[in-house]
């Protein structure tokens, strides 16, 4: 059963922004064909939709684990979870980060979840992964 689910989608302004690929395919290819040029604008603007749309990771907590992109951590070996916002998390993801730490960062998703792994077998003290809503995170996870 699913306790929680979020799709990491990147903001709109970043979905608008990309329609510069737009302009920069039709300088290439419009001196070569008209028809090329446009074409090429149209597909690589489509191809670059569609990555962001297929890339965009998600968070998800569940009865038997916890999972962030392509990685997965039973729930049995969750340990102690803490969500962070605000200057808070930005610490967390900068000064106070320790480098064997598992990540799962995107820029424009200002919160984070700290989730401890509680395996002596892994070197991975713990999981740091942004979310939108670390409140909902956390108290899926302490279910």
């Amino acid at each position: 059963m699913t306790l929680y689910r979020e799709r990491l989608w990147a903001p709109p302004a970043l979905y608008l922004a990309t329609a510069l690929v737009i302009p920069a395919s039709l300088l290439v290819f419009l001196p070569i064909n008209v028809l090329t040029g446009v074409l090429v604008a149209i597909g690589m603007e489509l191809g670059v939709l569609v990555l962001l749309w297929v890339l965009a990771p998600v968070v998800e907590v569940t009865d038997t684990e916890f999972r962030a992109g392509r990685a997965h951590l039973p729930r049995a070996l969750v340990g102690d979870v803490s969500g962070y916002d605000g200057a808070e998390a930005t610490k967390q993801r900068g000064p106070v980060l320790d480098a064997r730490a598992w990540t799962l960062f995107r820029g424009y998703v200002h919160g984070v979840v700290r989730v401890e792994v509680r395996d002596d077998a892994d070197p991975t003290p713990y999981w740091l992964v942004s979310v939108r809503h670390p409140d909902r995170v956390v108290a899926a996870l302490r279910t």
